[in-house]
């Protein structure tokens, strides 16, 4: 009846994670409970539920990308406080729990952290700065985010169900095989990860057709704000790259669940072909993360800096450089495999090569500073830390793009180092500033800049404290992943590290108060401009928050630098400028689809992984119906009038003029 789930799978003789779980599902009942009671409920399904609203799923993708993060990190800290404390013991960890920790953290951090934050400011952004009205496929879109939020329940179900992957953030075979991993580890990893997989790759399309099909008036590709541009470069990487990680696991679960040879060692099978294949599309991966982080930059430093950004062309040529060159360079993950001396230089000669269109970032964003009037704000801080952090993870990687150096560094700690250097340096610091800086025109009001400057330096000074002395032992010799250790030397190093991953804990706490002294003061840290930065783009020409159809009147743009162009000709010739035109606009309607959809996925994931055929069949009929039910809707639009967009807009108009803002005319 229930397949292979049994009371064993409960892990009652393990104390850190059933605790924990049990923690975590008090909290989930108790929010729940508070939503029921307080009579929430009816709104958040109206309102965030069941939202096609480009805006709200970009702040759902942004909220589920936070909560992950708390998530992955806990991991992070139990991994640095087990190598702290195991030299010479077995630590607090059990090897069991540890293997699963660490392959938890890898894959929590890379799909349901970074991904749902740079899809979710790409939601959020884009079609404001398209001066369009909403994505391409708004329904679309929702069943996008929660697929992503099904992958992310799955693998925090396992935390207490189960168990997860003991495989690493990776599942390479033959270790992921089912002779030598039998229990539904890898499966829970597998199929959470095709689930969210598909919602990443809805994403990819739906942002990628908006990007080419939705501008607005007289914006061409050369007039698109450069986080559009980077928006289109990862979203093309997307669509080219995750059907690879899609077919290689469904691959690897054909031979788990039906016995077949791709990855085995028997057979005709090939294990080092799942290399080539996971890496394929692992490499333009970390591209997909880092080109929306680049975009973030290139806003952030030419807003803060005053000027347009330098080199503008060239930075569009050196993205789309990037997008293509990432398809070249996978193989340096496994110049140990024994390719040979040729193939080796090839794909090292590539990865030095794609560090040049990077590198014309780099000087441009520098030379976007030089003789502006640059102002200190948090969001431009996390963009001069990353420079600084982003430069350092690009010359080690340079150096283990060496195939003769990558053979002494292959695997150590070194190479983890080198990983965060550039993940967290390039990512997670652009996520951070893309969130303070678009906070304010998704909300309505700014985050503290105090707190946000506190949680910046000890994001900081925590990430150099905790990884620069991986680099020290990896160079001594330890390879990474292991649960406890006997080299006396190692230890000094490890202990710091576990210190810096302290100080990023503060930097976390600082950033929960600084969302929390926000939401109090938000009255003294009200937007009523819409353009609190003094912006150049066109997600500063409306209201905060943008109401449901964006734009009263769709702008119409001139040159780069739309927004920024209209409001000095604004300020050179008054104020005042005359109201549009005001016609009815037609919105898509909401839709359960995606939340409905997410629930039978839910089901069908859960019972593939426990092999419970008869809740698959039954989450497969639901999942069916609910598309055919969504097909053969007769109304998917609803109008909003003339006068209720008159209404909003005026209210907005009189808010700048009262706060003494140009408002120039774009329609």
């Amino acid at each position: 009846m229930l397949g292979k789930l049994t009371w064993a799978a409960i892990p009652f003789d393990q104390p850190i994670p059933l605790i924990t779980g049990a923690l975590v599902l008090v909290i989930l009942l108790g929010v729940i409970a508070w939503i029921v009671i307080a009579g929430h409920l009816p709104y958040l399904w109206r309102e965030w539920i069941t939202s096609v609203d480009h805006k709200r799923i970009g702040v759902m993708y942004t909220l589920l990308a936070c909560v992950m993060l708390l998530r992955g990190f806990a991991d992070a800290i139990m991994m640095r406080g087990q190598q702290a404390l195991a030299f010479h013991s077995q630590g607090f960890l059990p090897p069991e729990h540890y293997n699963q920790i660490f392959s938890a953290h890898g894959t929590i951090m890379i799909f349901f952290v970074a991904m749902p934050f740079v899809i979710g400011l790409m939601n959020l952004v884009v079609p404001l700065q398209l001066g369009v009205r909403d994505v391409a496929f708004p329904t679309l879109n929702s069943v996008g985010f929660w697929l992503t939020a099904t992958g992310a329940l799955l693998v925090n179900i396992s935390l207490v169900v189960g168990e997860f992957a003991r495989t690493g953030w990776l599942p390479y075979p033959p270790l992921s095989e089912l002779t030598y991993s039998p229990g539904v580890g890898v499966d829970y990893y597998l199929w959470s990860l095709q689930i969210s997989g598909v919602g990443t790759l809805v994403a990819g399309i739906n942002l990628v057709t908006t990007v080419l099909k939705l501008r607005t008036r007289g914006m061409d590709y050369l007039r698109m704000p450069m986080f559009c541009w980077t928006t289109l470069a990862s979203n093309l990487l997307i669509v080219a790259a995750f059907p690879i990680l899609t077919a290689t696991l469904a691959m690897l679960i054909l031979d788990r669940y039906f016995g077949f040879h791709f990855f085995t060692n028997e057979a005709g099978g090939n294990m080092m072909m799942f290399m080539n294949l996971i890496w394929a599309w692992g490499h333009p991966e970390v591209y997909i993360l880092v080109l929306p982080a680049f975009g973030i930059f290139s806003e952030v430093v030419a807003t803060f800096s005053g000027k347009p950004l330098f080199g503008y062309r060239s930075m569009v040529l050196a993205t789309m450089a990037i997008c293509v060159i990432s398809f070249m360079v996978w193989l340096h993950h496994f110049f140990t495999m024994g390719a040979g001396a040729d193939v080796n230089a090839i794909f090292g000669i590539a990865s030095m090569i794609i560090a040049i269109p990077t590198g014309v970032k780099i000087y441009n964003w520098l030379f976007t500073m030089f003789g502006g009037r640059v102002r200190f704000a948090t969001p431009m801080l996390w963009s001069m830390g990353f420079m600084v952090t982003f430069i350092l993870g690009g010359l080690t990687g340079v150096l283990v793009a060496v195939p003769p150096a990558d053979f002494l560094l292959h695997n150590s700690l070194f190479l983890v180092a080198h990983f965060h250097n550039v993940i967290i340096g390039g990512v997670l610091f652009g996520a951070f500033a893309g969130y303070t800086y678009w906070f304010p025109k998704a909300f309505g009001f700014r985050l503290h800049e105090g707190w946000g400057k506190a949680a910046f330096w000890l994001w900081l000074i925590g990430f150099y404290v905790a990884f620069m002395p991986l680099y020290a032992v990896g160079f001594l010799g330890m390879t990474r992943r292991m649960q406890h250790y006997d080299v006396a030397e190692w230890r000094p190093w490890l202990m710091i590290a576990s210190i810096g991953a302290g100080i990023i804990l503060a930097g976390i706490v600082c950033q929960i108060v600084q969302l929390v002294v926000s939401i109090r003061d938000r009255a003294e840290l009200r937007d009523v401009t819409g353009d609190p930065w003094d912006g150049r783009s066109l997600e500063w020409a409306t209201a905060s928050p943008p109401p449901v159809f964006n734009f009263a009147v769709t702008p119409e743009v001139e040159g780069p630098d739309a927004y920024w162009e209209t409001k000095r000709e604004a300020r050179r010739n008054g104020t005042a400028t005359a109201e549009p035109a005001y016609r009815d606009i037609e919105m898509p309607r909401n839709s359960p689809t995606g939340f409905v959809c997410a629930f039978f996925a839910t089901i069908m994931g859960f019972a593939l992984i426990w092999h419970i055929w008869w809740m698959v069949l039954l989450g497969g009929i639901g999942a069916f119906a609910t598309f055919v039910v969504f097909a053969w809707r007769d109304h998917d639009e609803f109008v909003v009038p003339a006068t209720e967009v008159a209404r909003i807009d005026r209210a907005w108009r009189e808010g700048r003029a009262g706060a003494g803002t140009a408002i120039g005319s774009l329609s």
